[in-house]
């Protein structure tokens, strides 16, 4: 009897670094946000980064959530975890202190990113972000995006939600 071959099926490039992005977010410390980044520049990882707290700082998993509330203009209120750093700031700043230049990457990430690292992506010289998922609070971000001339392009359409959002 002869053995029927599955054809093996390479995931497109998008696909690959946004798996990586994943693996990266399992070291992340903040179940409230497990999230990783892959900054990426001719198909070459150049730098990752996933949720944590500062070097030499206590964590969320070990001691709790630092939680701060927002009041936004409109009179809604929101709930933060203010003890991380974002996986793009914690990748902005790896590829700092090793020295790599951004300009002209692309940033694989779980949601859009925040208002602040939607700052900092577009002062590094990143070009594209992909996202797994969009963010309820990343409207602001992508209209930055749009006016800086970043591409900005989602896996899914799909919300990311939080406990006490």
């Amino acid at each position: 009897m002869k053995k029927k071959t599955i054809k093996h099926l390479r995931p497109s490039w998008d696909e690959y670094f946004m798996s990586i992005a994943d693996q990266v977010s399992t070291r992340a410390t903040c179940d409230r946000g497990r999230s990783g980044c892959v900054i990426v520049r001719d198909k070459q990882i150049l730098v990752t980064g996933y949720v944590g707290s500062p070097i030499g700082l206590p964590h969320c998993d070990d001691v709790g959530h630092l939680m701060k509330k927002v009041i936004h203009d409109d009179g809604s209120e929101s709930q933060h975890c203010v003890r991380t750093v974002h996986a793009e700031q914690n990748a902005i700043c790896q590829a700092a202190r090793l020295g790599i230049s951004l300009t002209g990457s692309t940033l694989y990430c779980r949601m859009t990113p925040c208002r602040t690292c939607a700052m900092l992506i577009i002062n590094c010289g990143i070009v594209r972000v992909v996202c797994e998922m969009k963010y309820h609070a990343g409207k602001e971000s992508e209209v930055m995006f749009r006016q800086a001339g970043i591409k900005l392009e989602y896996v899914s359409h799909e919300t990311v939600k939080y406990d006490k959002q």
